[in-house]
């Protein structure tokens, strides 16, 4: 059953109250950046993240860099972020594909990002709301796909068909934040395994689901 317009009204009310200033939690000062530390956050932490990117951009400040890397070297700097095999190869050949068809510099559409390696809608709706200012979709991490669940916001069994329920009804001006907020609130008071719902401020809009599968 599909929440009503009152009650998806209330909770945006409710999230942009609780967490007014929420924002991206990876640390960027570029679109390539934070498509590589968006691409690095798949299975891992953002706190992580930004413990392996300082060394890495330096290391590698353009795309250019990126592409001429050796994969070996990649991997041992970014090594503790996990699948760092795979996530090596996704960058390298992002940011060739980034140097050889859109001269260097990281596409700000949806049908380009999504032809990078390693970027499926999650990422590129990240790079398009944070560096582009594009609304282009709802991120859906592991927070907003649990959270959206246990609001009933969505029945959706992937990121993509969560993205497509939430993106029906919430207003497209607050994509961008609303992910963010749903993230902060994943990560402050809605775990997983251990959600605080006696500090909730969602607690009576919550189905008290257990919705615990991680994407």
């Amino acid at each position: 059953m599909q929440p009503s317009k009152n009650q998806v009204a209330k909770i945006l009310k409710i999230i942009k109250r609780t967490y007014p200033d929420a924002k991206c939690a990876l640390g960027h000062s570029s679109p390539l950046q934070l498509l590589v530390a968006t691409i690095l956050s798949a299975q891992c932490t953002d706190v992580r993240v930004n413990m392996v990117t300082p060394a890495l951009f330096r290391r590698y400040p353009s795309a250019k860099e990126f592409s001429r890397a050796s994969l070996a070297n990649i991997q041992k700097l970014i090594h503790s972020t996990g699948f760092y095999r795979n996530k090596a190869k996704n960058i390298k050949e992002a940011c060739r594909r980034i140097m050889y068809y859109f001269n260097g510099e990281v596409p700000n559409s949806m049908e380009d990002l999504l032809s990078l390696p390693g970027v499926a809608r999650k990422t590129a709706n990240v790079v398009l709301g944070n560096s582009y200012g594009l609304i282009s979709g709802i991120v859906v991490d592991t927070h907003v796909f649990r959270i959206a669940h246990r609001l009933g916001l969505t029945t959706g069994k992937n990121p993509e068909k969560v993205e497509q329920d939430l993106m029906r009804i919430i207003p497209k001006k607050e994509w961008i934040n609303v992910s963010h907020r749903l993230i902060n609130h994943g990560r402050k008071v809605c775990s997983a395994r251990k959600p605080c719902c006696s500090i909730c401020t969602l607690e009576r809009h919550c189905l008290k689901i257990g919705v615990t599968n991680l994407l």
